[in-house]
């Protein structure tokens, strides 16, 4: 499900059309479009981590599935062209254009630019259409990151905490998911506390995903040519619980962030038409080689409060994260000792 969601901004939202501006005005027009979607995704793969503060008993363990809906805010819908300082564009069919997370279709720009062609800098022009927003398609109009998660119980009161994809490699996609984390209870530390169904802990979380869909070049002709999305997040909670034999309340504060990439590979032949000059209104096929790289960070305090009802061994939980991107988690566990 996460690899899906990864490529379908890829796959079907047409990035390559924003290489017909200038390079750097690609990379600008590319970072506005898809920065909702890794802050999302940041903020996702943050969350879940626990629905207790309690730990297991040495090698006790639980296998958790669950899913992270990481709520984009609606002035990260849209984005505004006159933020950008773009040199390239010279006019647009609006001000504003959909973000990935946001809707509707994206604006048709104008470019005029410079390329070298022939061995002559000459003055190129052409359309493009930025991509459509995809909100509409995601579940709960939110950023999805779903979670497969072991958590086992260790010596000194601490738990292991795991989280896997294992690498998959299809024709077009292939991608792997690893998060680890260690949950630390220190309820003992607080005296008489440690008599009561109430616990506290530390947890500490980092995750790596790595994503590359190769793309067919119908869009712009071309070849190798692939987009590779590399983003790691970590985070750092106190949290605590109150265990009752048939519910669970639990809650956590603390800190989150993590950084990520995008970068598009490959040759992209990219069809301009010629204006002034003895060429004037002739076409100027240019080609460009891995015209897109660019980082982005994001951070920022959580706080968390959730739910958990346990049926014997197996559980239910749910809980809502207020943070910049404010994230629902839910899920279910089997948990033994």
């Amino acid at each position: 499900m996460l690899l899906c969601f990864m490529t379908q901004f890829s796959k079907a939202q047409e990035l390559e059309s924003i290489l017909l501006a200038a390079r750097e005005d690609a990379n600008k027009l590319t970072a506005a479009y898809i920065n909702p979607a890794m802050n999302g995704l940041i903020y996702g793969m943050n969350s879940g981590w626990y629905h207790t503060a309690k730990v297991h008993k040495k090698l006790g363990f639980d296998l958790t599935i669950g899913f992270n809906a990481s709520m984009v805010p609606t002035k990260d819908e849209i984005f505004s062209f006159a933020d950008l300082n773009l040199t390239s564009v010279t006019s647009t069919s609006s001000p504003t254009s959909a973000t990935v997370a946001g809707s509707g279709n994206g604006a048709t720009l104008t470019v005029s630019t410079d390329v070298e062609y022939q061995g002559n800098t000459q003055n190129v022009s052409t359309t493009l259409e930025m991509p459509s927003g995809i909100k509409g398609d995601l579940p709960l109009s939110a950023i999805p990151t779903p979670a497969l998660q072991l958590n086992v119980g260790l010596p000194l009161k601490m738990d292991a905490m795991i989280r896997v994809v294992p690498e998959i490699n299809t024709d077009d996609v292939k991608g792997k998911l690893l998060g680890i984390g260690l949950k630390k209870e220190i309820t003992g530390i607080f005296g008489p506390l440690d008599k009561l169904p109430l616990h506290v802990s530390l947890l500490a979380a980092y995750t790596s995903m790595d994503v590359s869909y190769a793309m067919d070049g119908d869009i712009v002709p071309g070849s190798n040519q692939r987009a590779e999305f590399d983003l790691s997040s970590f985070t750092a909670q106190a949290i605590a619980s109150l265990n009752f034999p048939i519910i669970n309340v639990y809650g956590g504060v603390g800190y989150t962030g993590g950084n990520s990439s995008l970068k598009m590979l490959g040759t992209y032949n990219l069809d301009y038409t010629i204006t002034g000059g003895p060429f004037d209104g002739q076409q100027a096929i240019v080609p460009v080689t891995d015209p897109i790289n660019m980082d982005f960070d994001t951070s920022g305090f959580r706080a968390t409060l959730g739910a958990r009802f346990s049926l014997g061994f197996f559980k239910i939980f749910g809980d809502y994260t207020i943070q910049e991107y404010n994230t629902l988690s839910a899920g279910m566990a089997f948990s033994f000792r």
